[in-house]
């Protein structure tokens, strides 16, 4: 299977749907036609007109027609949504990492077990490997200052180097 990279172009079309309209811009003009209709049957006097269902209705119908307009390839409802999550953000934003939003609430009491049932394991000492002479020179040969000790850990490990400088003489 190939995999070939698509232009931005291809991707970001908006389909025109009649003439030079898109499908937000006949959204919002036929917003007005139901909206109207809505108003007329809902709204006392029902299926009557009134004075007042006319200039609500014009002024959804105006509302809708001038966020319908386009202005650089954009229709106007998209600025004024643009400039409202502009004017809306918070103006400072005060970094402080002791602060608790979002972060998940704990108990202050912790769970208190009985003395009895607890009981903490115990661990057996491991037996020592060296004898009571072969103790005896690795303490003097630690006290020695003549020889020169290193430790070094590794992969978890305790190692000693141990190079005893003779003095002749």
């Amino acid at each position: 299977m190939r995999v070939t990279t698509i232009p931005a172009q291809v991707t970001t079309v908006e389909d025109h749907i009649t003439g030079n309209l898109n499908l937000m811009q006949l959204i919002l003009l036929c917003i007005p036609v139901f909206t109207g209709g809505l108003l007329f049957a809902v709204v006392p006097p029902v299926m009557h007109l009134a004075a007042y269902k006319l200039p609500l209705i014009l002024v959804v119908t105006t509302l809708c027609g001038v966020s319908a307009i386009r202005i650089k390839g954009k229709i106007i409802l998209f600025w004024i949504t643009i400039l409202l999550h502009y004017w809306l953000r918070p103006r400072y934003y005060i970094f402080d990492k002791h602060s608790t939003h979002g972060r998940e609430q704990y108990t202050a009491t912790p769970e208190v077990a009985d003395e009895e049932t607890v009981v903490a394991p115990k661990r057996a000492p491991k037996p020592l490997s060296l004898s009571l002479e072969d103790m005896t020179r690795v303490q003097e040969l630690l006290e020695n200052p003549a020889a020169n000790v290193a430790f070094k850990t590794r992969k978890g490990g305790l190692y000693v180097r141990v190079t005893e400088v003779r003095q002749e003489g």
